[in-house]
């Protein structure tokens, strides 16, 4: 009998961990033909999501738990289920019930059917706010246009992915990571399912504006290096106008006797030319603190302690 592995990133949810598991309980015992296994990772939640989570394990044996040492963010968490995961294959699922369950039976009838890689994409995007999709959708056209690789627009993380497809993602150990890209890269043979994406249940989301573009920097320098190419192509572009410029104003001044251009004129280009140059190192300075946070090899998380019945330790 073929086993299914849930991994549910969590931090701070106690408020919907409750109903998302009686929800999960219904979905797997309609589903009795496989073995499951629900892979709770706990991304250092500072409530009463542990305490949760360990009710759970004493009276499901299906039910573990990785315990972070404290909160890395979902990327790292989701590494953290691929690495603990024992299935032939595993969902990724949000805590929030965001996701809905009700896809979960057609992913697996694909992956039966030989699909690898079984991802939904969302027709609509729940609660989010006109501006935030709106930001979406430019985000994801440029970063389709800026890297090599088919990152999908409106595909989050929840996915089946079969067992070759996460031992592969086990292998990327990168510091910055950017699963979403990661997902692309791998390749392996992908069917899309279409879903509409629920309102959380209880409490707020995590991702604000910030961590949401901090985000977004990742994916562009994690898959292309074409701000770079555009930092130099401005560069020279600048250089060629400059230089026009000069013969012109060289010209000019030869020719009819005119002064060069005063104070103004001059204090437009230099703080023009200025802003341009600190936009240039911003952009190098982005690429080299990610060769300098991988180099220094440090582990993606750290895992305080693996929980499942009987207190077996993995």
């Amino acid at each position: 009998m073929k086993t299914i592995s849930i991994i549910i990133p969590a931090y701070n949810e106690q408020e919907s961990l409750q109903k998302l598991y009686t929800n999960l309980c219904k979905l797997t015992d309609s589903l009795k033909q496989y073995n499951w296994e629900i892979l709770f990772i706990n991304d250092g939640s500072n409530d009463d999501t542990e305490s949760i989570i360990n009710s759970f394990i004493e009276q499901d044996a299906r039910v573990a738990t990785v315990i972070l040492s404290r909160n890395f963010g979902k990327e790292a968490a989701m590494l953290a289920g691929f690495d603990y995961a024992t299935g032939d294959c595993a969902i990724i699922l949000d805590a929030d019930l965001q996701h809905p369950l009700s896809a979960i039976p057609l992913m697996l009838q694909y992956w039966e059917e030989g699909y690898d890689d079984v991802y939904a994409r969302r027709r609509s995007r729940g609660d989010n706010s006109a501006l935030r999709k709106l930001f979406s959708r430019i985000y994801y056209s440029l970063l389709q246009r800026a890297s090599n690789i088919d990152v999908l627009p409106n595909v989050g993380d929840f996915r089946l992915l079969d067992r070759k497809c996460i031992d592969t993602l086990k292998t990327l150990r990168e510091q910055c990571r950017y699963t979403k890209g990661m997902y692309a890269w791998i390749g392996y043979k992908k069917k899309e399912i279409l879903c509409d994406q629920q309102e959380r249940i209880a409490g707020s989301s995590k991702w604000n504006f910030f961590s949401l573009f901090n985000l977004a920097i990742e994916g562009v320098t994690s898959f292309s290096v074409t701000p770079l190419r555009i930092s130099s192509i401005l560069g020279f572009i600048i250089s060629c106008v400059a230089f026009v410029y000069m013969i012109i104003i060289i010209a000019k001044t030869l020719i009819w006797g005119e002064s060069v251009a005063g104070y103004p004129s001059l204090m437009c280009i230099i703080l023009f030319l200025g802003g341009i140059q600190l936009l240039s190192l911003g952009i190098i300075g982005e690429y080299l603190g990610r060769i300098f946070n991988e180099t220094k090899n440090r582990p993606t998380y750290i895992a305080r302690e693996y929980k499942k019945q009987h207190h077996d330790q993995k």
